[in-house]
């Protein structure tokens, strides 16, 4: 099947012909007639497969030109980068109409986003907080929305944004489309589904937790952060095929850490990216990193979701996720558009049990590869790495015996009075004065 085969109009094929898109992926070809249809839908398709263009396409569609000022098409996306992104994919594919898009997010003016909408829209891509703003300002209003798409919902849900998404939905005309769109379907979603979704028509790819089968995993087991920040740099060092690299860390401290190391040994070749960096920041490391300026960035879990970067060589989990459909998200920005992809792990002891849970999830086992002889291994561990004890005393262990102390110092004055209350019996002159009884006279 090819784009033609789809019920697309001449501007839609025109632009994707620009892009150079022929065939439409699975997930795209399935999720078409069921959203023209006009029925609720929900898609699980693994990282990489295209959900985005998935749901764009029909949208785009059977959206038609109008001068309304309020937004017809709603968009959530968890990020402030997936925003971006939709955005970008969207003046794409309306290349050749005159669709109205814009994008709204925290971190930059609210007053210049206002006036976007103040002036008219057709869509509407918004991160949850930011869409509330707008909302209790006055400035938009959801009267004509008649299509809402969720992306990425759990992931919204995992970042706090329950109760938003909930008021959100409420506020919104009940007669609409729902959409959603993401590679897990968690309790919670289900439960979100339940609620306020219509006899949702299920669009499922790939087994929930299946990574892509183009993408080789390896892992190494070594000790600490130290002994990672040897191995990650020999591996760009000896192999020139780690071209464009990301790199995942558990904390935004970390992060800073790694590429205080790592950009001393590759200058002007390393970025990082984290939710404390400005706006401005993130978005123009990814720019670097996305047209090959840079050649390794190191991030958290802040882009492991949604994001479209083309390809990247290598994935590289410098520490293992502690959720193990995380780690599926992570590789999944590798091995796109099937293309052959690389993601390689660095475990140490307390990070084998997520190993585990992920080869479980998978239900395939990742590949162990020896150590390098180059690396050093390094027995110094930060307080994060120490493992944690069962208890917080240790009640197994024999007390030790105090021994007397030798230690002398002098009393102070007052402490140096005697006791002298049983010489006070023995010696009258210490004690309470008693008056003289004299013997009575004798009788004459």
């Amino acid at each position: 099947m090819t784009f033609n085969d789809l019920n697309l109009n001449k501007p839609l094929l025109q632009a994707l012909t620009d892009l150079e898109f022929e065939y439409p992926t699975p997930i795209q070809a399935k999720a078409f007639p069921i959203i023209m249809s006009g029925r609720d839908a929900v898609g699980i398709a693994q990282t990489g497969t295209g959900k985005t263009l998935a749901y764009l396409l029909p949208i785009l569609r059977q959206l038609t030109f109008s001068k309304q000022r309020e937004a017809r098409i709603l968009i959530l996306v968890p990020t402030r980068e997936l925003v971006v992104q939709v955005v970008g994919e969207i003046n794409k594919l309306t290349k050749y109409s005159n669709f109205r898009v814009g994008g709204v997010y925290g971190g930059t003016n609210v007053n210049t986003q206002k006036q976007l909408i103040h002036d008219g829209l057709d869509i509407i891509v918004a991160t949850p907080g930011r869409l509330l703003d707008l909302i209790l300002s006055g400035v938009l209003r959801f009267k004509s929305i008649q299509k809402l798409v969720i992306d990425e919902v759990d992931e919204m849900l995992n970042l706090g944004f329950r109760t938003q998404i909930i008021n959100l939905l409420e506020k919104i005309p009940t007669k609409r489309q729902n959409l959603m769109f993401s590679a897990t379907l968690t309790p919670d979603v289900q439960q979100l589904i339940q609620e306020f979704f219509k006899d949702p028509q299920m669009i499922e790819i790939a087994a929930h937790g299946t990574p892509i089968e183009k993408i080789v995993q390896q892992a190494y087991h070594v000790p600490n952060f130290i002994t990672k920040a040897d191995l990650l740099e020999h591996l760009l060092k000896s192999n020139s095929d780690l071209n464009k690299v990301l790199v995942f860390v558990s904390t935004k401290k970390l992060a800073d850490r790694l590429f205080e190391q790592m950009v001393l040994k590759f200058p002007n070749q390393t970025g990082v990216i984290h939710s404390n960096k400005s706006q401005n920041f993130r978005l123009n490391v990814l720019k670097q990193f996305t047209e090959g300026d840079i050649r390794m960035l190191i991030a958290t879990d802040i882009i492991a979701r949604g994001l479209d970067i083309s390809d990247v060589s290598h994935v590289i989990n410098f520490d293992m996720p502690e959720v193990a459909a995380d780690y599926i998200h992570r590789i999944g920005r590798t091995g796109r558009a099937d293309k052959d992809g690389i993601a390689i792990s660095f475990i140490n002891d307390l990070e084998r049990k997520n190993q585990s849970d992920i080869e479980q999830l998978m239900n395939k086992q990742i590949t162990l590869v020896e150590t390098p002889q180059e690396v050093n291994i390094s027995n110094v561990f930060s307080e994060e790495e120490r493992p944690t004890k069962l208890f917080d005393k240790d009640y197994l262990q024999e007390k030790k015996k105090t021994r007397p102390s030798n230690a002398f110092h002098e009393k102070k004055k007052k402490n140096t009075k005697v006791n002298l209350g049983s010489q006070m019996k023995r010696n009258p002159k210490h004690g309470p004065k008693h008056k003289t009884v004299k013997p009575p006279k004798p009788r004459l």
